[in-house]
């Protein structure tokens, strides 16, 4: 006597949800797959190794962050500002707890920020600063361990 076969097989995933799964996959946004984020990355290893050029990127990202409209960055917003304080603390020496590949992620997605010729210029109306926030994203996601820590760090210091 035969059993019956029950359906043990996941379902196979229709065409278009695996589509839109590739959407999602953070280098396939333009953003980070333009020459404007190759430069930043460029420009973040130089200042990295340039502490007068680090201090004026700084000042310019927290110039430009206190400028831009907020919506677009929507929930990344506070990890942007996280991300300056977190530099603006390391070139003080303050705090020094930061892999130095997150660093640079992080001087990368500040130097986009500050950059008017990126992907969308931000003279742009309405969408001038979706491609900053895509970026600050995606770096976001990629350092959030180490900007959870700092604020931490940050909290337990006060």
């Amino acid at each position: 006597m035969k059993t019956p076969r029950t359906k043990s097989r996941a379902e196979p995933k229709p065409r278009s949800a695996a589509k839109n799964s590739d959407q999602n996959v953070p280098y396939r946004k333009p953003a980070l797959r333009s020459e404007a984020f190759a430069r930043a990355l460029i420009d973040a290893k130089a200042c990295l190794n340039d502490s007068d050029t680090l201090i004026t990127l700084l000042n310019e990202a927290a110039k430009k962050a206190a400028a831009v409209p907020k919506e677009p960055f929507k929930e990344c917003w506070p990890y942007l500002q996280t991300m300056l304080r977190l530099v603006r603390a390391h070139h003080r020496g303050e705090y020094d707890e930061v892999p130095g590949n997150a660093l640079l992620w992080i001087v990368a997605a500040l130097s986009y920020l500050i950059d008017p010729f990126d992907l969308i210029p931000d003279a742009t109306p309405v969408l001038g600063f979706v491609d900053d926030a895509t970026v600050v994203e995606f770096v976001t996601d990629k350092t959030r361990q180490t900007l959870d820590a700092f604020m931490v760090w940050e909290t337990a210091a006060i």
